[in-house]
């Protein structure tokens, strides 16, 4: 008998609401992973390491692990009205940020290629100065001049306000009136050398995590809010509410379009490699 998988995810309470019950051992028939929770830049770089079974990771680092990982079509974080945003201190044109810092959370994040596709186009050639820093830290660092701009995700679209800080772009919404395509964030992959029954098995427990998740949501509230002690339980909710959507059970054709569109404008502009045409093909999407 194969030994139950690895699985590494972020903290973040759609991640331990979506995984919980597949974590904890909660689905009939599904071994429970050997799971790693670690910060996004983290996952993304044990994926390009290969050294785990199944990751949540960056759509903007997937093209560099598609030898190695297949994309499954469950899981993950895609999207309307769940975009990151570029915030400044005091309200102003796009053109103000030529030759600023900006503070970025990391540089293989969709975030940060969401923004080097928008500013492309919004500075008319201008560039700015990036800098990386720990999410936790953007916003005050915005706040306090130390950065000119910051480019947040996540629960900080519901709290930016508190820090005093303006919206210059919401990158989501610049791609949705573009493209009319939900924004792809976080990808779920699995080791292509598991083979297609483990893909198929592991792709059906996350599902059925999903489903558990939606109809028992009072079963992880305790192991979401022990993830993310910093936000409040509100906020909790509203990021569950808005990461965890019909695209997490399955992509399904839209999302799938979604994410080749992403994917093929970015290796166009030269941020990531391009990637051929069968690297998306579906894995267990049966559901």
């Amino acid at each position: 008998m194969a030994s139950p998988p690895t699985l590494a995810h972020s903290s973040c309470p759609n991640d331990t609401f979506v995984f919980h019950a597949w974590s904890t051992g909660l689905l009939p028939g599904r071994p429970a992973p050997a799971v790693t929770i670690a910060d996004i830049d983290v996952t993304n770089s044990l994926a390009a390491q290969g050294k785990l079974d199944v990751l949540k990771i960056s759509y903007a680092a997937l093209p560099y692990v598609l030898d190695r990982y297949a994309l499954l079509p469950c899981g993950g974080a895609l999207g309307h009205g769940c975009g990151p945003l570029l915030l400044t201190r005091t309200p102003c044109e796009p053109a103000a940020l030529e030759g600023r810092v900006v503070a970025i959370p990391t540089e293989r994040s969709t975030a940060y290629l969401l923004f080097r596709l928008w500013a492309r186009e919004a500075l008319g050639g201008g560039e700015v100065r990036t800098v990386t820093m720990p999410f936790h830290r953007i916003m005050p660092a915005v706040r306090d001049g130390e950065v000119d701009a910051g480019l947040v995700i996540h629960e900080a679209r519901f709290t930016f306000h508190e820090y005093g800080l303006h919206r210059l772009v919401d990158l989501g919404e610049a791609w949705e009136a573009q493209t009319g395509l939900p924004i792809p964030l976080g990808a779920i992959v699995a080791r292509r050398d598991l083979g297609a029954a483990r893909l198929s098995g592991i792709t059906e427990a996350i599902r059925g995590s999903v489903r558990h998740a939606w109809a028992d949501p009072e079963a992880s509230r305790d192991h979401v809010r022990a993830h993310a002690q910093e936000m409040a339980p509100e906020v909790q909710k509203r990021h569950i509410e808005l990461y965890v959507n019909e695209y997490t059970e399955d992509l399904g054709p839209h999302g799938y379009v979604a994410v080749r569109a992403l994917l093929d404008r970015a290796a166009r502009a030269g941020a990531v490699p391009s990637i051929p045409p069968e690297a998306l093909d579906p894995v267990g999407a049966a559901g």
